[in-house]
This record gives C-alpha cells, sequence and structure tokens, in this order.
C-alpha cells in the first residue's frame, strides 16, 4: 500500500472516530441506558455502545464499501480489500456507565486476516473525549498525542516500572490475575488500572505508563492503541515469542520487555488457553 493511500486512511479513521467520540459523549450526557450483559454481570453493553458502532460502521461502508469490518457489537464483514477496519465503539464501558471518564472511542485499519498475531497495523486512532486527547499514528508516520509526536526513551529498569493491566470479567480468572499482580508489587515501583485497555496502551506510547499487560483482550481492544505504541517505538508481543493478542498481551518500553517478561513468568502469569471447541 502507497504512503499517500495510508494517508488517506488515516485522515477517514480521524474523522470518522471524532465523529464518534461526539456521538458517545452526547450520549453519556444525556443519560446511560444498559442495554445487555455478556459473559457476566459486571460484562455490560451500553445503547450507545450499540448506536456508536453503528454508526461508525454506516460511515465507513459508505466510504470504502469494499472493505471489512470487525467491531465489539456487530457482525463481522469480510473484506474484498484486504483491508478491515477494527473498532471499539466505546472501550471502558463500565467506566463509561459509572461517569469515570477513562473511556475511549478506537478505530484502526489493518492489512490481512483480523487476527492482531497476523495482521499488519496500518492506521490506528483512539479519542479520548472527556480528556480532550486524540491518540493517532500510521504505519511509517511516527505516533502523536494532539499532535505532539511520541517517543518512548530507551532507558528504565524495573525497580521504576510503572506497569498497567487489567482484569477479566470472570471470577477465576480474576483470581489468577490478582495473585500475578502481588508477585509483581515486589518488584516493579507499583500497578494501576484505568479500565480501559487502548487508553493504557496510549499511555506506554506516552510514557505515562512504563509498561502493560493484560490476559483477555479481543481485537477491538488493542487495535488502535497498538498502532500508537508501535509507532511511538514500543515493544509489542505476546509470551514466549508468540505475537500479541487474546492469549497475551505485553506493551512495554523495550529496555525492559526481557526481564519483565521474565518476571511476569516467575510472578505466574501464563497465556490464555485456547477456547475448547
Amino acid at each position: 500500500m502507497t504512503p499517500a493511500a495510508v494517508t488517506e486512511l488515516h485522515r477517514l479513521a480521524l474523522a470518522v472516530a471524532e465523529e464518534g467520540a461526539v456521538m458517545a459523549k452526547q450520549m453519556r450526557e444525556a443519560g446511560v441506558a444498559i442495554a445487555d450483559r455478556k459473559s457476566s454481570v459486571a460484562d455490560i453493553v451500553t445503547e450507545a455502545d450499540r448506536a456508536v458502532e453503528t454508526a461508525i460502521r454506516d460511515a465507513l461502508a459508505r466510504a470504502r464499501p469494499q472493505d471489512g469490518f470487525l467491531g465489539e457489537e456487530t457482525d463481522e464483514a469480510g473484506s474484498a480489500s484486504g483491508l478491515t477496519w477494527v473498532v471499539d465503539p466505546i472501550d471502558g464501558t463500565v467506566n463509561y456507565a459509572y461517569g469515570i471518564p477513562a473511556w475511549a472511542v478506537s478505530i484502526a485499519v489493518v492489512e490481512g486476516d483480523p487476527d492482531p498475531a497476523t495482521w499488519t497495523g496500518l492506521v490506528g486512532a483512539v479519542i479520548s473525549p472527556m480528556a480532550g486527547e486524540t491518540w493517532e499514528a500510521y504505519r511509517g508516520g511516527g505516533a502523536r498525542l494532539n499532535g505532539r509526536r511520541l517517543h518512548i526513551a530507551k532507558e528504565t529498569e524495573l525497580a521504576r516500572t510503572l506497569v498497567g493491566t487489567g482484569f477479566g470479567y470472570l471470577p477465576e480468572r480474576r483470581v489468577a490475575q490478582a495473585k500475578v499482580v502481588t508477585r509483581l508489587l515486589a518488584t516493579v515501583r507499583d500497578i494501576r488500572r484505568a479500565g480501559a485497555a487502548s487508553l493504557d496502551i496510549c499511555s506506554v506510547a506516552a510514557e505515562r505508563l512504563d509498561a502493560y499487560y493484560e490476559v483477555g483482550l479481543h481485537p477491538w481492544d488493542l487495535a488502535g492503541g497498538t498502532i500508537v505504541a508501535l509507532e511511538a517505538g514500543a515493544h509489542v508481543a505476546g509470551l514466549r515469542g508468540a505475537g500479541p493478542g487474546e492469549s497475551f498481551y505485553l506493551a512495554c518500553n523495550p529496555v525492559i520487555a526481557g526481564p519483565l517478561e521474565d518476571l511476569l513468568l516467575a510472578s505466574g502469569a501464563e497465556p490464555l488457553a485456547p477456547a475448547a471447541t
């Protein structure tokens, strides 16, 4: 894909993400309506999630009818162009429902099968309307926060590492994740849990976090932020040489990638087992 074509995708992603962010904010101000629950009582869907995703999907279909679509709330659409739009209409839905400002609209364009371990990320846009922050990047073009270029400084150590993470919705997974955090706290500076994966990943790009890891992320959770993190110079991977994805996701300062992975494994972190078929 030519640089000009990627730049055009970047412009479209930003425009559609901005429209989605305005819509989500307006719906939040009007009041939250819970539409459904998914894997557990804590795993909620709001009417805004569905409405914003539908609006984003419709806008992209008008502009790029040959592209595929993979979103959190609607059915996947195959791609005739080799490109897929990966969308989380409201990342951090629980925060959104409670009025906690850490939520975002995340849009990415990827090339290849819509699998984080194998796709090539082309464009990412993550907008946090309550913070007034727009994170965006495109392949080979660098990453920016509100227009300011982001570069990760290649210096840190485990003892000074501020680590972000998240927890699954199922109680048994939370118990296992809490044990890992307890062991990490003996070595790293501290732990943060914001509740929106896209913002945590972007925080690594901006050095607000030195690292972020989580098990169980879906493609739409990580797609937009990953492109921002990579273009800022972050290390992004799974465990034991695997690619990043639902099984395990780690974004961090590259200087600590090896020692941090060793520490995570020593603390009991394990990739998520494939779902039974």
